[in-house]
């Protein structure tokens, strides 16, 4: 029986582990944390996202773990709407919806721990790769230990050990915004609408949404030529300066709930190769994507699914060499990489608009003062890169 291991149990690793499996395939799964409780793990969930969940009949999921649905979309320049979009966008479409990111990746876990070829090796690190002559034969733990398969899969995210023990390089692409990162108590806003704010006031500018949590989620844009220490500020007042009146009385009435900000370092960018004999990289280990509408979470399910159809045939044929499956890791990043270039420049064309609004107080003055003649405008460009970031660029169906 061939035998699979993945190196890091998140959106992908989990998911594709469970296909394999499924189809009587040994995995093993092998994850650093002790648990999923990081600090950080991304929420939302496009339709491309909850489509994937459904081919892989996961999506019944979400109803046992805490979720929200995305009512609306609304951009604030200088406390005036500049423009709102309602959810569902499509016609008779799914709604944007975040959700507890640890507690979906425990149960799908727990699916796959009822198939007796499964194994989770949790809280052991994968230091090193074994490299044979001409492929990689398996990995080795920081005990010592060293486990060997027909195939290795890194999917242990975007500061992939497992890509820089291979000598495979990521190409980073241009990002001149970190995010800082905050929790805060809805109070009396918990059952509002859960209207996803993007909100501007001079250069400042930050994001809130309710999470499936309960509590706000807010993503404060750090900008490399901003003129305060970020370590030293009063949030709280900063926050409530930036927010329209009614959040602002909100932010102060709740301030002492306010969390400490979490600074999260903004890595984009993608590998030219995805594979070399023996091992194949997936998800944010080989293109770590932009925060911009979430789509690292949606693109790993996808990236999942493609990997399944080509490998699943393969690796449940009785009597199957090693170089037959490493002819086939080429055609799942040539089934991906158009998908994932064309999100990565969607996401870069909103970056850059938001980069222009900061660095220019002449457009900022502009937007607000035009807003009801541009709004028509802005709206709809808007909507048409939202499609392809919210339904994905390429057809993927799960065919095995």
């Amino acid at each position: 029986m061939k035998q699979v291991v993945i190196v890091g149990a998140g959106p992908t690793g989990a998911t594709l582990a469970l296909l394999l499996v499924k189809w009587g395939i040994k995995v093993k799964l092998i994850e650093a944390s002790r648990d999923f409780q990081r600090l950080f793990r991304g929420e939302g969930l496009m339709p491309s996202g909850l489509d994937a969940l459904e081919q892989m009949g996961l999506l019944e999921l979400i109803a046992d773990i805490s979720h929200q649905s995305i009512d609306a979309w609304d951009f604030l320049l200088s406390g005036k709407s500049l423009f709102r979009v309602n959810e569902p966008i499509e016609k008779n479409g799914q709604p944007c919806t975040t959700v507890s990111q640890p507690h979906l990746l425990s149960a799908i876990i727990e699916q796959a721990q009822d198939y007796p070829q499964f194994e989770f090796i949790q809280g052991e690190a994968v230091k090193d790769l074994v490299q044979g002559l001409k492929r990689v034969n398996g990995v080795k733990l920081a005990s010592g230990q060293e486990i060997m398969a027909d195939l290795i899969i890194a999917a242990d995210g975007r500061n992939s050990v497992i890509r820089n023990k291979a000598g495979i390089e990521l190409t980073k692409l241009h990002s001149s915004i970190d995010i800082l990162w905050f929790k805060l108590d809805s109070g009396a806003l918990s059952k509002s609408e859960n209207t996803f704010y993007s909100i501007i006031k001079g250069r400042d500018a930050f994001g809130l949404f309710r999470a499936s949590s309960g509590k706000f989620h807010i993503g404060w844009g750090l900008h490399a030529d901003d003129d305060y220490d970020w370590k030293e500020t009063d949030w709280a007042q900063k926050l409530a300066e930036t927010a329209p009146p009614w959040l602002a009385k909100h932010i102060e009435t709740h301030g002492a709930s306010l969390t400490k900000p979490m600074h999260l370092s903004v890595v984009v960018g993608r590998c030219d190769r995805w594979f070399c004999p023996g091992l194949l990289l997936l998800g944010d280990a080989v293109h770590p994507m932009s925060p911009i509408r979430a789509q690292g979470i949606n693109m790993a399910f996808r990236d999942a699914i493609v990997a399944a159809n080509h490998l699943i045939p393969l690796l449940i044929q009785p009597e199957i060499n090693c170089d037959r499956i490493d002819k086939v890791l080429p055609l799942i990043q040539q089934e991906r990489e158009r998908e994932i270039i064309c999100i990565q420049q969607l996401q870069g064309q909103e970056m850059a608009q938001a980069e222009l609004l900061h660095k220019s107080a002449f457009l900022r003055w502009g937007a607000r003062t035009f807003a009801p003649i541009i709004r028509p405008g802005i709206r709809a460009s808007w909507l048409r890169r939202q499609r392809q970031l919210r339904q994905g660029v390429t057809k993927v169906r799960l065919s095995i």
